[in-house]
């Protein structure tokens, strides 16, 4: 079978208006076939429903770029070891994801659209298992993790450092799902706030999200002494190491990964200029800034910068972080981080693109946790 990264992504367009009804269809299929594998999965399937959708559209449009759809497959197949993911199991998943394609595009379904999925997900499934299997040789599926210090900044805002009880490799700008006793099966994800450390400990920002099972458990239940289950890290939001310049604008709690590729800079020894746009709406929830402080302190070359939006009194950087960043001297020739909000990301990389930057320069995440 070839692949035919056209039929596929035309078809799946029909499906992408209806992502909801399709999501919810496709686990009603395969759990209705294959009812064994319910219990894998959360009690609540909103967020999970939202996070297949956003991984199926990922790999459906990277059919056509290898190199880039093999790393994020590979990087997929080893994270599902934690939730107990077998070989087994991609033929269930694949009769669903078979079943409902075809039902939600069937308008224009034919033969050959149908034989390109297979195709598709044949490819798909094997780089996943592959993955997996040789990750199971040399990597635990998850790491049982001691709090051993929890901050309260803000009402709603934690700063809690972890340390794995075995070596958790991640490189700077990555994240890690996390589960809590108080809630089986239920995995967020939340961004490292450090690069990595000799006595291998991490630190979290973990903001309180209304609703939030597992951000409400770690801000507000979460105590020293007590265990938190960890998947692999994963993420794509890495140094670059090109000796250029250096931004980063944060929004809120997107500030975690930054804060890990500013520390990774300092530690290499290398001495570009760095710019950290730190926003916030209220001056009271810029919950970090001390320690950014310190760090600009030690390293001349660090500058931070504040920006508080909905403070009128606030006696500093006032306005929306992508607005303020333009304020500035032209951002060419930096490489670029962007971590916060969906709505916040999106804008400070488009105006990045208007004022000249390339998107290769950007590396860009949005704020992990829950909806």
């Amino acid at each position: 079978m070839s692949l035919n990264p056209r039929l596929v992504k035309e078809s799946f367009a029909v499906v992408e208006p209806v992502a909801d009804k399709a999501a919810a269809y496709f686990y009603g299929r395969l759990f209705a076939e294959s009812p064994h594998l319910r219990g894998m999965f959360p009690p609540a399937m909103n967020v999970q429903r939202d996070r297949l959708f956003s991984a199926l559209t990922r790999i459906v449009w990277s059919l056509d770029s290898p190199g880039s759809l093999s790393s994020f497959l590979g990087q997929l197949g080893r994270d599902h070891r934690k939730y107990g993911v077998i070989a087994e199991h991609y033929t269930a998943v694949g009769n669903a994801l078979l079943a409902t394609v075809r039902r939600f595009a069937a308008e224009i379904w034919t033969a050959e659209i149908e034989a390109a999925w297979v195709a598709a997900y044949t490819v798909a499934a094997d780089l996943m298992i592959e993955s997996a299997e040789s990750d199971s040789g040399v990597s635990p599926a998850w790491w049982l993790a001691e709090v051993i210090d929890h901050e309260l900044r803000t009402p709603d805002i934690a700063v809690i450092t972890l340390r794995p009880g075995q070596h958790l490799p991640y490189l700077p700008g990555q994240y890690v799902n996390v589960q809590t006793a108080r809630w089986p099966r239920v995995w967020r994800v939340f961004s490292i706030a450090n690069a990595p450390r000799e006595d291998n400990t991490i630190r979290l920002h973990v903001r309180a999200v209304p609703g939030g099972w597992v951000s409400t458990a770690l801000v507000e239940h979460t105590r020293i002494g007590d265990t938190l289950m960890l998947g692999p890290a994963v993420g794509s939001m890495v140094p670059a190491d090109s000796g250029r310049d250096i931004l980063c604008v944060a929004g809120g709690t997107g500030l975690a990964p930054l804060k890990a590729v500013v520390e990774h800079v300092i530690a290499s020894g290398r001495r570009p200029g760095i710019h950290l746009l730190c926003g916030a709406r209220h001056s009271r929830e810029l919950y970090d800034l001390p320690d950014l402080i310190r760090m600009e302190s030690s390293f001349p070359w660090l500058r931070v910068l504040p920006v508080v939006s909905d403070e009128p009194g606030y006696d500093g950087l006032r306005g929306r972080v992508p607005e303020v960043m333009e304020r500035f001297h032209s951002w060419t020739d930096h490489d670029v981080y962007v971590c916060g909000p969906a709505a916040m990301v999106n804008e400070t990389v488009r105006r990045l693109q208007r004022g000249g930057v390339p998107l290769a320069d950007i590396r860009r995440d949005v704020v992990h946790g829950e909806p």
